[in-house]
């Protein structure tokens, strides 16, 4: 057994876990964190990333107990502020970026990572590459590329015009 103490969300959270807990299951399990998912436990759909210490993980390719202690995770449950959706969140409601909404939290967590690595601004292009290791199996991605450049765009980051209405 192994006790973390882990800054998730900004909360400082105190766990007890199996050795072979994965963090995914963490976050699911002790902490109460259902809005990461669990989709193909191989480390291929993305469904289940978060940030861990300012890094996009796959949370089911990490073992909870690796994690050093103050390590700090966020979810999909941490990225809305003061009641509001992140612009991220909203961006994918407004662009119809989901369907059935089970990829929605990993989408978003890596867009909105995406957008902060890319200050000089994003296109569509580079969206489309960086969203490989996210699949949706409901919805065409042409409306999670807008909804990833609707929200960048009200993240402050520069994006084409052109690429913002289609």
């Amino acid at each position: 057994m192994t006790t973390l103490t882990l800054s998730v969300n900004g909360s400082t959270r105190r766990v007890t876990t199996e050795d072979r807990t994965l963090l995914v299951d963490l976050l699911r399990g002790p902490l109460g964190l259902t809005g990461t998912h669990v989709g193909c436990d191989t480390s291929q759909c993305g469904a289940c990333v978060v940030r861990l210490n300012g890094e996009t993980v796959k949370s089911c390719s990490v073992l909870a107990a690796t994690l050093d202690d103050g390590a700090m995770v966020e979810t999909i449950e941490g990225v809305a502020s003061d009641g509001a959706l992140h612009p991220m969140q909203q961006a994918f409601s407004e662009c119809h970026a989901l369907q059935c909404g089970f990829c929605t939290p990993g989408f978003v967590i890596t867009a909105i990572d995406m957008a902060e690595r890319h200050p000089e601004g994003l296109s569509a292009a580079i969206v489309r590459a960086e969203l490989k290791g996210n699949l949706c199996r409901c919805t065409g991605y042409q409306n999670i590329v807008a909804a990833v450049l609707q929200g960048a765009a009200a993240m402050g980051v520069p994006v084409p015009e052109r690429e913002v209405s289609q």
